[in-house]
């Protein structure tokens, strides 16, 4: 049996059962699952934790399900990666990437929540699963429900980048595509799953599929020997990622593995789509809907579900909200790539662009540790980089040819 008390709502405090349930039946609030730290912590130690395989499942005490998991094995413990190179240009210490580009079956940090997800859903008897996506979580649904044995039925805008249509493709699920924006196709789920008995693993199997972003922070915390960084900086899309690392760092803190947690969360939007940004900036209570226009499309949810308690957690910790341009989301992917080696998606041009500026406007400070977290892969995302890179460099098979070139470049 797992460690989970219950669901509990995280606007009037009413507790439910374990069930595929999202909503307050009361007030409408979102449902979030609660735990028995107690016991956990006689358990749950730094040693039992080293000792295990190196995926997600290592905290899986911290995890809501009850029995062994069905998904995801191959998922987690992505490098935490010092880079030293990248610090250097934009003036900081102590920087860090934690680069979920690579690791995942389907190179992103959505492996994470969908290993969750279906594991729970297993446990509840579905043999159906369902998802709204801008991209990756299409793949690691199609990816993961495939392996796992589910039916699976992916609705995306009809507008996503013809590359990450093809990589849902690949695994043969029901793909859906919507002439719609995000918003509207997950209005449209949300409707599809009151009806039909589906794990929607971001409506009903919510309160679980939320809780596997939790092992980013937990690897954060353990790959920097057990403590916690001065600033995190976190993509948002649906704000989620963001509560859900604040949480873990919490948790390692309520259990006794971290004893010192002074971090300040910072989160990183795209000028186009900047809802929860705007409110931070604002200082209000208020996240006001957009509509999305930006190269960033796995950020672009115009109406945030958590976009409310994103910012919550932002001011609780000291931190701060920055967008950024398409311009400078370009500008960051090829400046991590050419200092880094890590080739990230628009969502990590967004995060580092966004650090670029926290730093130079002195909300982050250049003598302190820095975590960025990148959540997803180039590879998904070339054509973001179309006429910003580069040409080759075009010869005739012959030595002569070369050496005209490298005359050009100034090479010996």
């Amino acid at each position: 049996m797992g460690y989970v008390r219950g669901l509990k709502c995280r606007e009037c405090g009413r507790e439910y059962p374990v069930d595929p349930i999202y909503v307050c039946e009361f007030c409408f609030g979102p449902l979030e699952a609660v735990y028995d730290y107690k016991k956990i912590k006689r358990v749950m130690t730094r040693k039992a934790i080293e000792k295990r395989e190196k995926n997600l499942w290592r905290y899986k005490e911290l995890l809501p399900v009850d029995g062994e998991p069905q998904a995801g094995l191959q998922s987690g413990f992505t490098p935490l990666i010092r880079a030293d190179n990248l610090a250097k240009e934009i003036g900081l210490k102590e920087l860090y990437i934690k680069d979920d580009t690579v690791v995942h079956p389907t190179l992103s940090f959505k492996d994470r929540v969908v290993a969750v997800a279906l594991t729970k859903a297993k446990e509840f008897g579905f043999d159906t699963v369902a998802c709204a996506s801008t991209g990756n979580l299409a793949h690691s649904v199609s990816a993961h429900g495939a392996k796992a044995g589910f039916k699976r039925f992916v609705f995306i805008p009809a507008s996503l980048e013809p590359s990450k249509i093809v990589a849902c493709l690949v695994y043969e699920p029901n793909l859906v595509a919507v002439d719609g924006n995000y918003d509207e196709v997950n209005r449209l789920c949300s409707e599809i799953a009151n009806k039909y008995e589906w794990a929607f693993v971001n409506i009903n199997i919510r309160p679980f599929y939320a809780e596997g972003s939790k092992t980013q922070g937990f690897e954060i915390i353990e790959q920097l020997g057990w403590e916690a960084p001065d600033n995190v900086v976190v993509p948002c899309a649906s704000g989620s990622l963001l509560t859900k690392i604040w949480k873990s760092f919490k948790e390692f803190k309520e259990i006794g593995i971290l004893k010192r947690l002074e971090t300040k969360v910072f989160a990183a939007q795209a000028t186009g789509c900047s809802p929860i940004v705007v409110a931070i900036k604002e200082g209000s209570d208020v996240i006001r809907p957009v509509k999305p226009n930006t190269i960033a499309k796995s950020l672009a949810i115009g109406n945030p579900a958590d976009g409310f308690y994103a910012a919550q957690v932002v001011r609780e910790t000291g931190g701060y909200g920055e967008d950024v341009s398409d311009e400078e989301i370009i500008k960051a992917i090829k400046l991590l790539a050419r200092t880094e080696g890590i080739f990230a998606e628009t969502a990590g041009g967004v995060t580092l662009a966004a650090t670029i500026k926290l730093v130079d406007s002195g909300r982050i400070k250049r003598d302190e540790s820095t975590v960025i977290c990148v959540t997803g892969n180039g590879l998904k995302t070339q054509e973001a980089l179309s006429g910003h890179t580069s040409s080759p460099h075009y010869i005739k098979p012959n030595l002569a040819s070369f050496e005209e070139v490298l005359k050009k470049i100034g090479g010996s």
